[in-house]
């Protein structure tokens, strides 16, 4: 109970703060997922210090996707990303590591990649013309409600285990809950837009899937990195890394469905 109300309470207070930001769009959004990448780095880095991954580069182009998404389009997105190269090409050639430099700059840009590109994504889709608040919003609140409703569905019906590898407290019967309440949430929030009806029927399935195997993900990387949670900035929610690990794989797949159907 305890953790719930923790976890209750940060949702209460941070969730305003990311609802606004997306909803005026532009350079606040840009603070706001700029801010969340470089924590979110930060705590991977962190957990993955062994590897010895070179954190300057993966910053680099986590910020260089990002400017690139908030500045042009997906090629500019791509090409703020490719920073990443050269900056681990350099440090890699200075630093003195007995690591690998495959394992080294393999880690780093698996980093830039999963958080930059993945966030890259968020600014895009609030960038879609006429609806892109209405869209961002829908995403959000998507992958809130599956989340929280799969949560919430697990530990009152949950009884078989999804991933007992993975993460052992997912459950089928918390993800039907999740999934169903993601994909009305999507339905409602589009609902009197251009892309209502269908597509966001369509949209909203996509999201759910695409987040779960986000969650999913982030989960087989702690688990093969030993760690339980990839900080405690967040209290009961651990890192900011445990909170936009569905969105990193959501956002993507939610603008790329959303072109495919428009």
């Amino acid at each position: 109970m305890t953790n719930l109300l923790t976890r209750l309470a940060v949702v209460a207070a941070g969730l305003p703060i990311v609802l606004g930001a997306a909803w005026q769009g532009g350079w606040f959004l840009l603070v706001a997922v700029l801010l969340a990448a470089l924590v979110a780095l930060h705590e991977l880095y962190r957990m993955a210090r062994s590897l010895r991954p070179l954190v300057l580069a993966g910053y680099g182009g986590a910020v260089g996707a990002l400017l690139g998404a908030q500045l042009g389009d997906a090629n500019w997105m791509l090409g703020g990303f490719l920073v990443v190269f050269p900056l681990a090409f350099l440090f890699a050639a200075v630093s003195e590591t007995r690591q690998s430099t495959t394992v080294a700059i393999g880690t780093t840009v698996l980093g830039a990649a999963w958080i930059g590109l993945g966030l890259g994504h968020l600014v895009l889709l609030r960038r879609l013309p006429d609806e892109g608040a209405d869209v961002i919003l829908a995403l959000l609140l998507t992958v809130f409600a599956t989340d929280t409703l799969a949560y919430v569905g697990g530990r009152l019906a949950g009884r078989h285990r999804m991933t007992p590898v993975m993460s052992p407290g997912k459950t089928w019967e918390g993800f039907v809950v999740g999934a169903l309440g993601g994909v009305a949430t999507a339905f409602l929030v589009l609902y009197e837009t251009e892309y209502g009806g269908t597509t966001s029927v369509v949209f909203g399935i996509t999201v759910v899937l695409a987040a779960t195997i986000g969650d999913l993900f982030e989960s087989l990387v702690k688990r093969d990195l030993g760690t339980k949670d990839t900080g405690r900035i967040l209290l009961g929610h651990g890192g900011v890394l445990d909170r936009i690990d569905s969105l990193l794989f959501a956002a993507p797949a939610g603008l790329y469905v959303l072109l495919a159907l428009t």
